[in-house]
């Protein structure tokens, strides 16, 4: 283990979180509430990162220094995170505090917050910024806005990377991560001022997009979506919550002029199929309950988007509505968006890879000797990939289980532990009964807040950064 590259680039990550968090101090001296938990932040996280970057290391990232970087990464960064909440005296304990700042950045969207609307504007900015930092990966910001961490920066990004493959838009690492916030940036630029024009106030459009292009959820609002009422705005972010749960790389293709190269992707088809199916069981299902079918439709589409997206926005309480719409619901938790977006969940190709997998089982039974390649966009997956897609699975599904377990003894019924844990892992933020679309966390006991801020970093690192960490041949120094 590589330790002095390994806490250089820490450094790296705290010194731009430093930078961040004076963006919602501005925002709090600007709504003339005090700065001071920001100001104390960002000494802390700055001095400590200077004083980090300032080890001399060798350029050597190897898959062990990449993940161990990842993981820490993101612990440090929620650990920081949090001292603004902490400071500002408005959470009751550093557990609600790191669950907050957890649910943003790994743009979960779950809340310990009762009447978010009483809150500091610049703690509500923070919130949400957090979300719109942790969406593109924070080693992808970093490698995009600060100087080189030094090492083979591939490394990380794969690291750090969703679903089952890992890919460049160009050959440069850097470049590739610029590329995407530049998409990243504009898809934020048009979503604000669509909501602005829609009648939205701009405080209200900057954090609401902040949360909607991350996939994120944490509304400014008690009601969420519900509160503004409005139609437009529900379509604006039903629209943007569908485009960022897809491959940004597609847009990457389209924009070079690929888009039959963008349209022919197996994941886009498969995911888009899931939607439009969900989309039709649940509308025909709540459509009893609603005065008028567009009224219902609109629901429908935005609660598809919002959970198969893991944003977890609401616009209404759809833990009042009949069975099988929250069978689907619960059952997208688990599939989420296309791997490469800003979305959670098991994502869509891996999904997808399993599926052809099965199929590919079910034939060898009836023709032993046949040899069938799976393939996805055309291209032949190897095993050692296939492997590493059930191996995702199945410590999803652990992970998933024994977190369950803890968070059961908390007492509340089956569904409300099994829902928030779900929720949680990926990385959707809302599940059912108590911590409906309408409720929140803040009921669980400290245990369990600190179980679940883990299941979402979990979920959010994809598993194997964090579990890589609990290895003890990670840390050795050969």
């Amino acid at each position: 283990m590589n330790y002095k590259l390994l806490f250089r680039t820490l450094g790296r990550v705290l010194q731009l979180e430093a930078l961040c968090i004076l963006l919602p101090m501005v925002v709090a001296i600007g709504y003339r509430e005090d700065p001071r938990p920001f100001l104390y932040t960002i000494l802390l996280a700055g001095i400590l990162g200077t004083l980090l970057t300032r080890l001399r290391a060798k350029p050597d990232f190897f898959p062990r220094e990449g993940f161990a970087v990842v993981g820490l990464s993101w612990v440090v960064l929620s650990l920081f995170g949090a001292l603004p909440f902490y400071f500002s005296g408005t959470f009751a304990s550093f557990a609600d505090c790191f669950f907050e700042i957890v649910s943003g950045f790994t743009t979960t969207g779950g809340s310990i917050l009762t009447d978010i609307e009483s809150m500091p504007r610049g703690i509500l900015f923070w919130r949400s910024f957090s979300s719109w930092i942790g969406g593109m990966g924070v080693l992808i910001f970093t490698l995009a806005f600060l100087p080189k961490v030094g090492g083979r920066t591939q490394v990380l990004v794969q690291a750090e990377a969703t679903g089952p493959v890992s890919s460049k838009l160009v050959p440069k690492t850097a470049m590739s991560s610029r590329i995407l916030y530049i998409i990243y940036i504009t898809f934020t630029a048009v979503e604000t001022i669509a909501l602005r024009i829609a009648g939205m106030p701009w405080f209200d459009a900057i954090t609401t997009t902040f949360a909607t292009v991350c996939t994120g959820g944490l509304s400014v609002r008690n009601l969420s979506i519900a509160a503004y009422n409005s139609p437009a705005c529900e379509i604006i972010i039903t629209v943007f919550m569908l485009l960022c749960s897809l491959n940004f790389a597609l847009f990457f293709l389209v924009l070079t002029g690929r888009v039959r190269q963008a349209l022919g992707s197996d994941e886009l088809k498969f995911f888009l199929l899931a939607v439009v199916l969900a989309v039709v069981i649940v509308f025909g299902n709540i459509l009893p309950m609603y005065d008028t079918a567009g009224h219902a439709m609109r629901d429908a589409w935005f609660q598809v988007a919002s959970i198969v997206s893991t944003t977890g926005f609401a616009t209404t309480d759809f833990a009042l509505w009949p069975v099988l719409p929250q069978l689907i619901l619960l059952l997208l938790m688990f599939l989420g968006g296309c791997a490469g977006s800003t979305a959670g969940g098991i994502k869509a190709s891996r999904i997808l890879l399993m599926l052809r997998c099965a199929h590919r089982s079910l034939r060898r039974l009836i023709h032993p000797r046949s040899v069938k390649v799976v393939k996805l966009d055309g291209k032949p997956v190897d095993e050692d990939t296939l492997n590493t897609v059930f191996v995702f699975f199945l410590c999803f599904m652990g992970v998933l289980g024994l977190a369950c377990l803890v968070v059961c003894l908390d007492g509340f019924s089956l569904t409300t532990s099994f829902t928030a844990t779900l929720a949680c892992l990926s990385n959707t933020g809302p599940g059912l009964e108590a911590v409906g679309p309408m409720g929140n966390f803040s009921a669980f006991s400290a245990l369990s807040k600190w179980v679940l801020s883990a299941a979402m970093l979990i979920g959010r690192l994809e598993i194997f950064p964090i579990l890589i960490l609990l290895l003890p041949s990670t840390w050795r120094k050969d």
